[in-house]
This record gives structure tokens, sequence and C-alpha cells, in this order.
């Protein structure tokens, strides 16, 4: 009986450390497809189908109708690193308070196609448009964060007269980067990229965007970017993430901003310092890099129709760092004449 009882105790000892190592592995991700198939949007997402470069894509949009109309329309144009389902609480508010919202995923984004070649802004800005000749809309209001605020810009310029009111959320691009930062090959951050891990991005996402939310509203995030490479497309889909922060640093839109005559309305957070590509520039000048709240300020001076306001306390994203202020200021923005 002792034998018996010695060898059941070594069993043991053996499986416990097993057990306790495999507790600590973190669970399987179930995989997404490349256009975010499983992953769920708060309102249905329709197709439309483009054509860019010769290739057949299609764009995926959700188009939410307010219960009380103001005939009004909104156009919501989303950031690099984000799914267009992130907009859900200004969807909300924009229909509440009456105005259709048309919510695209730009080509390479998000459940939009992932195309072979590479992304412009030039490109995504006839997309867009095209979105709104199929829907009909003859003139909308945008409202744009991050590189969504680049394209934004790019929206106004190209189409002036299908623009009412221009708002840029802690928008990207208010500095050009090729001033800063040397260029950077693409094998390289495809390399960088495909390094990257789950909590290394939560990292990332917290020292880049100062991020306030709690890990729970953070994880959808996380999950949208790193549950893609378990699909067998997913290095096509690492190319076109990795085109968009090309076509970034390639395409600046700073020097057109002063540009623009449309009512143009900067909401910055002031802890806001997000500078694509600061790591890969030389040490000195890495500190002149994101000082966003004060480049948009200098450059509505410029402008004949603009104005920036800076909320405290707030980041990158700043509609959801500070939902009341950012409401308040771009429902009266949108309301003004």
């Amino acid at each position: 009986m002792q034998r018996i009882f010695c060898a059941i105790s070594a069993a043991l000892l053996f499986i416990q450390p097993s057990i306790a190592a495999s507790a600590a592995e973190p669970a399987p991700r179930e995989p997404y497809g490349i256009d975010l198939e499983g992953f769920a949007y708060p309102y249905p997402v329709n197709l439309l189908p483009l054509t860019n470069d010769g290739e057949q894509l299609r764009m995926a949009y959700m188009d939410v109708a307010p219960a009380q109309p103001n005939g009004r329309v909104v156009v919501l144009l989303h950031g690099r690193n984000f799914p267009s389902s992130y907009w859900a609480p200004v969807i909300k508010t924009l229909s509440e308070a009456g105005y259709r919202v048309i919510v695209p995923d730009q080509i390479g984004f998000g459940k939009s196609s992932k195309p072979t070649g590479e992304l412009h802004f030039d490109t995504l800005a006839r997309n867009t448009v095209a979105l709104l000749d199929h829907l009909q809309i003859a003139k909308a209001d945008i409202v744009a964060h991050s590189l969504g605020g680049m394209l934004g810009v790019r929206i106004a310029r190209a189409f002036p007269d299908r623009v009412a009111h221009l708002l840029l959320v802690a928008p990207i691009g208010l500095e050009d980067y090729r001033l800063y930062v040397p260029p950077t090959p693409t094998e390289k951050i495809v390399e960088n990229e495909d390094r990257l891990t789950a909590e290394g991005y939560r990292k990332q996402l917290e020292t880049n965007y100062s991020l306030r939310l709690p890990p729970d509203q953070v994880t959808p995030f996380i999950d949208a970017r790193f549950n893609i490479k378990g699909s067998g497309e997913y290095p096509r889909w690492l190319r076109a993430f990795v085109s968009s922060a090309q076509m970034i640093y390639r395409e600046p839109v700073v020097h057109e901003i002063p540009e623009i005559t449309e009512p143009t309305l900067f909401i910055m957070g002031a802890d806001d310092h997000n500078a694509p590509g600061r790591p890969n520039a030389p040490e000195a000048l890495r500190p002149k890099m994101g000082q966003n709240a004060e480049l948009a300020k200098a450059l509505a001076t410029k402008m004949p129709n603009a104005r920036a306001e800076v909320i405290a306390n707030a980041g990158h994203l700043v509609f959801l760092d500070a939902p009341q202020k950012f409401n308040e200021l771009m429902l009266a923005f949108l309301g003004s004449r």
C-alpha cells in the first residue's frame, strides 16, 4: 500500500506542474477572417462593390437611420488601428439627434476588402464619394478620427462641394512626419508588426494614445487585431496594414489644411501626443513630434473658418475618454450655420 501511495504521489508531482503550466498559457484565439468575419459590429453591415486599380473590391459600411430625421447626414471616418465599430457611442448620439449616420470601413480596413495594391488617400477619398453617390447623398458632414482625419482633409480639398462641416477628432497628420523620420523599408515594418504580441499592442495603445479606458473596453481592439493572425490570409492583411503606415508617411496633408474653406473644428485631447513613426526618428527629434493640441490650434489660426477645442484629461481616443464634452462640442458645431 505504501508503495502505491508513493507512486501516486510521484505521479501527482509530475502532473501538477504540467497543469500549472497549461493554466498559465493564454487561451487560443478564435480566428477571424481578414475582413473581420467573426467580429460583431453594432449595426448591419452592407457591401459596396468598387474597382481600385483594376482590382475588384468591396467596401463595407453601416447606414444608420434616425427615428426622427433632421434631414442631415454625417459620415464617420475611422482611424488606422480601430474597426469602425468603435464609433458605436457616437453613432447613437448622432442618431438620437436626428442625423442619418454613414460609417464606412475604408478599403484595407475592418470588414472591407484588403487589396493587393498600395493604399492612397486619393483613392480612399474617391471611394468615400462613390459611397455617397451610391446612397444618393449630395452633401454630408464629416467627422473624422486619427488617420480618418487625414482622409477627411483630402476629401474636403478634392470634393469641397460634398462637405458641409469638417470635424477633425484628434487627427494625425498635423505635421509632416518626413521632417523627422527617415524612410523605413516596407519589409522592416512588416517584420516589426508581425513580431508584435497582443500584450505589446495593449501597451503600445496605452503609451501612444494615452488611453484612459478600462481594460475590458480595450480588449475588443486587441481581438480585432490579433484574432486575424489565425486566418490563412493573414499575410495579405498584414501587407495592407503596413501599406497604410507608408501612406501616412508618404502622403502628408498638413500643407493642405490651411486651404480648407469649409467650417472646420478640431477636437483634441490635451494628452494626445501620438506621432506615427516616432520610434524610428533620431532620439533628439522625438520630443518635438506629436504636440498635437498645439499644432491644431496653430493650424486653425491659418484657416478662414476654423477653431480648435482642447479637452483636458483626454488622449487620442477623445470621444471615448470624454464623451459628454465631446458630444456637446460635436452637436453644437454640426448644428451651426
